[in-house]
């Protein structure tokens, strides 16, 4: 690839074309385990399964998929929160040539038929809270048999005592398998000792179909080669150059169903031989500072909203944590504001950073540097050999100039090889080698991106150009708004006008009047929202990103009943 600007602003020692390993992506752990072996791959409130541990539980485990009939290039469904069992689960499908079909454990019972069938998926991993909603569904799906784990399994043998009969019961936990189901623990002791079948898994074989658009409509499914996540994978060591082999500690806060848990998290992770720690629920803050406190986390890849959380904890205000052992979080999937930044790298002493990607990357391909300069409110710089550009929005072509607003598309090592049975999809966003993301970006003279917001989210009222992520950004920064959502939604005048939805900061008041005159002097007039919406909250996917399309949704629904 010829120079392009950001290249000259990339950390020292980082090349701006990096070699990549024609190996699958199970060969970060495997090689890991050579290297580390009594090194702990994961903690789980205190109890420690090694690396040697974890290759060897995989490779028992993929010996058992064979012989349940799993084949190459089978699906086989994950639906399992943030716990070791994730990670055997998930190494085990892909040590059998299997495609991983990661499922977000808080989905109802119509999105998990959904994403079955569409998948193809006939095997499913799930915890045992789950149990009971898979089989009401099972008929309506091609799911024929379900390897369920028990939370306790992994955990240590006290607090495993501790679990009694009445909590588990309580959370759902204790349920008896019916049909042809299995215990993974029944598996495990079944196939104890036994090596990694021979299965030639490759980087061209695919790796994981990662479900897309679950902020744009209807979930599509990104095919994920192995190459597409080694390629990343290996990207990332390079970038966080603070990282030391064999001694990072990461904190798995970001749900692992998620790439950007998956990749920036679990995968990086092990190829790293960092010791990844589980935290289930990330809302449970309490359990997850004492465990950054405890094991020194030093990598924290997380959401805006999480720092944020941190930062407003009375007790890390108080000092009762130390997590000076931070070195390198980066941020992703929601605007990083300044503030939040800044109050975190205070606190902690760490540097956090911005970084961008999408589950059609699996996961970034941008990321503000790890040593160098942090713009705020730009994701950063192309990874190596990513080739990024910005394009006109009307003709789709024409290359646009610094400065200039239009779609960022993007050509990488990482980027997908499209949508599973949407070949319309994957034409509209694959052309000629090149990645039309559907954001709305621009990139300065130096070459770093900064991203506007979303294609489809573009507001005209009135024949004019509105971005909902600007409007939003000039009211955040009212004292008395906690959040805020903008969208635009039908007007019999306008076609369109300009709507926000406000949750305030507890004990605060603020009128409409007195927001249209804070917007007065910061935006033009046409962008100043002509309606206004107080809420307790607004709707957000698991990871943090604002659903605008909720938004509307609701104030048709309201507008038309």
């Amino acid at each position: 690839m010829e120079h392009r600007p950001w290249h000259d602003h990339y950390d020292e020692g980082i090349p701006t074309s990096l070699t990549y390993p024609a190996v699958p992506v199970f060969h970060f752990l495997e090689d890991s385990a050579k290297k580390f072996p009594d090194k702990p791959c994961t903690i789980f409130k205190g109890a420690e399964i090694t690396y040697s541990e974890m290759s060897q539980i995989t490779d028992q485990l993929a010996a058992a998929l064979v012989d349940l009939g799993v084949k190459k290039g089978d699906r086989v469904g994950i639906l399992i929160p943030n716990t070791p069992q994730f990670v055997m689960a998930y190494f085990a499908v892909l040590k059998v040539g299997g495609i991983v079909v990661a499922t977000n454990p808080q989905y109802t019972g119509r999105e998990i038929i959904h994403q079955a069938n569409d998948s193809g998926m006939e095997l499913v991993f799930l915890m045992s809270n789950y149990y009971e909603l898979v089989k009401s569904i099972q008929k309506e799906t091609g799911i024929k048999q379900i390897i369920c784990t028990n939370i306790k399994e992994t955990l240590p043998p006290l607090l495993g005592m501790l679990f009694t009969l009445a909590k588990e019961k309580k959370g759902g936990f204790r349920v008896t398998l019916r049909d042809n189901d299995i215990w993974l623990p029944d598996l495990m002791d079944k196939y104890q000792g036994r090596e990694r079948p021979v299965v030639d898994v490759g980087p061209e074989d695919t790796a994981i179909f990662q479900y897309s658009g679950g902020t744009t409509g209807i979930p599509k499914a990104a095919i994920g080669l192995h190459r597409n996540l080694v390629a990343n994978t290996i990207q990332m060591m390079y970038w966080i150059r603070t990282a030391v082999m064999g001694e990072e500690v990461v904190m798995m806060a970001i749900p692992l169903y998620h790439v950007y848990g998956m990749v920036a998290g679990m995968n990086y992770g092990l190829a790293v031989g960092a010791t990844l720690v589980m935290v289930p629920d990330p809302r449970d803050l309490k359990d997850l500072l004492s465990n950054m406190q405890k094991y020194k986390t030093s990598i924290f890849p997380a959401v805006p909203a999480l720092y944020n959380a941190i930062n407003n904890n009375a007790d890390v205000k108080a000092g009762k944590y130390d997590l000076s052992a931070i070195k390198a979080c980066i941020s992703g999937s929601a605007p990083l504001l300044r503030e939040t930044k800044e109050t975190f790298e205070k606190l902690t002493g760490g540097n956090l950073f911005e970084g961008y990607g999408l589950s059609e990357t699996p996961t970034a391909t941008h990321c503000n540097p790890n040593l160098g300069e942090n713009r705020t409110g730009s994701i950063g710089l192309p990874f190596p050999d990513v080739d990024a550009r910005i394009i006109d929005l009307d003709d789709g072509v024409t290359v646009l100039a610094p400065g200039e607003i239009g779609e960022l598309v993007m050509k990488a090592p990482q980027v997908f090889k499209g949508y599973y049975n949407m070949p319309t999809e994957t034409r509209n966003s694959l052309r000629d080698g090149w990645l039309y993301t559907g954001d709305i970006a621009r990139m300065d003279e130096q070459g770093y991106f900064y991203i506007v917001d979303r294609k489809k989210e573009l507001i005209k009222p009135g024949g004019f150009q509105v971005w909902p992520r600007e409007v939003e950004e000039v009211l955040q920064d009212h004292p008395a708004i906690q959040d805020v959502g903008v969208a635009g939604v039908p007007d019999p005048k306008r076609g369109e006008t300009v709507k926000a939805w406000i949750v305030l900061t507890e004990g605060a008041t603020l009128d409409r009047a007195e927001l249209k005159e804070w917007c007065t002097d910061r935006i033009a007039k046409y962008k100043i929202p002509t309606e206004i919406e107080f809420r307790d909250e607004l709707p957000k996917t698991h990871v943090g990103k604002l659903l605008r399309r909720e938004l509307v949704r609701e104030h048709k629904e309201k507008s038309e009943g």
